[in-house]
């Protein structure tokens, strides 16, 4: 089986829209391997965008990622799963995304685009260890 992780930020736990993304997920054939609800704090927020330091949104990602809850998936499925999990997730500008994608439907907003999806194998182990390293 292959993972990746997910994470429903922060405004998709606020509105309510936890098990409409998991359905999703699931209706897919993917399986929860790990779940956990937490706030993020600064240092793994840090850890998890490390590749955005310096850029000018990325005060902003951490505020946003840290500011309540939110859920954190790790998901299996077969080979290139991330690959299959961004399909579902739609693009990163919801204004972009297809209509049958959760951003699609879902999301407006470019910061506050609901869900995160690793966006390749090495992301994927990436964060996966920086979030459930137990799980490494």
């Amino acid at each position: 089986m292959d993972r990746t992780l997910v994470i429903v930020k922060p405004d998709g736990v606020e509105r309510g829209l936890i098990g409409e993304i998991v359905r999703r997920l699931e209706q897919k054939q993917l399986r929860v391997a790990a779940a956990e609800l937490r706030t993020i704090d600064e240092v793994s927020a840090g850890r998890h965008y490390a590749e955005h330091v310096g850029k000018p949104f990325y005060d902003g990602l951490v505020t946003f990622i840290t500011r309540g809850p939110a859920l954190l998936l790790v998901i299996e499925g077969p080979g290139d799963t991330w690959k299959v999990v961004r399909g579902l997730i739609g693009a990163t500008n919801p204004v972009d995304a297809a209509p049958g994608t959760i951003r699609g439907d879902l999301a407006i907003e470019m910061r506050e685009n609901l869900i995160h999806g690793s966006d390749s194998e090495e992301s994927a182990l990436r964060e996966i260890e920086i979030f459930f390293p137990s799980l490494t």
